[in-house]
Parts: structure tokens; sequence; C-alpha cells
């Protein structure tokens, strides 16, 4: 049991870490290159607590993060390292924001389709499933 909130631990912090480095990251260079206006590390309460938008978004990131530690280990070969951590945060994570959390906050699905989020989004979320990869992997050599 112990190591299983190791696991579910440095799954978070990964996730969270990676939100607050990769994933603003990746909206930064996407704004730097003329895809949007991103408000990075945004302070802006969310609901329905009034937390700052950036913490909600790496609470979450963090929660994610903990999911793809057990998910990702469990896939086969090579899926199972830094590719796997990319899926598993391009894909199945772009796809519940798309088809569930967007529309629970009264956006349109996928954003409404529109360029360049379909393009810059699952790019932006691949940077983030790698940088959680990366701190995955610090993090599990610390705890040991």
């Amino acid at each position: 049991m112990a190591n299983f909130w190791r696991i579910a631990f440095a799954g978070f912090v990964a996730g969270a870490l990676s939100v607050l480095v990769f994933h603003q990251w990746g909206f930064y260079l996407a704004a730097e290159l003329g895809f949007g206006q991103p408000n990075l590390y945004n302070m802006r309460p969310v609901p329905p607590w009034g937390v700052p938008a950036i913490v909600s978004l790496a609470f979450w990131g963090g929660l994610w993060g903990a999911l793809g530690a057990f998910v990702v280990a469990r896939l086969p070969g090579m899926l199972n390292g830094a590719l796997g951590w990319i899926l598993f945060a391009s894909t199945l994570v772009l796809a519940v924001s798309w088809f569930v959390v967007l529309p629970m906050k009264g956006a349109p699905i996928g954003g409404g389709w529109r360029l360049p989020g379909v393009i810059v989004v699952p790019i932006v979320y691949a940077l983030w499933g790698f940088g959680m990869w990366l701190f995955y992997g610090l993090v599990r050599r610390l705890l040991k």
C-alpha cells in the first residue's frame, strides 16, 4: 500500500509541476509564434472556491498526473515511457477536456473546433505529458 501512495504522490507532483512549467511554457511559446494571447499564470479566482486559476490548473494537472502514473506504467513496451505520458496527456486528458469539461462550463465541444486551438492545444498537452514524464522520473528517484 505504501508503494501505491508513493506512485500517486509522485504522479501528482509531476502533473502539477508540469502544468506550472511545460503547460504554461507551451502556451507562451504558441503566443510568441502568433497563435493567440493566453493568460499565463492566471491569478483570477475561479469557482467554486475562488482559488487562482493557475492553482486550479496545477491541482487538476496533479490529479491527472496521479492517474497517469498508474495508467502509463501498465502500457506495453515503449509506451510505458515518455511516449506513453505524451499520448496520455494529448489524447485521453485532451478528450476529457474537449468533450466533458468544456461543455460542463458552457463552452462548445472542442472549443468550437477553431484554429489555431485545435492544433496548438494538443501540442501543449503533449508538452505537458513530456514534462510529467520528466518530473515523475525525478520524483520517483527522490522518493527511493
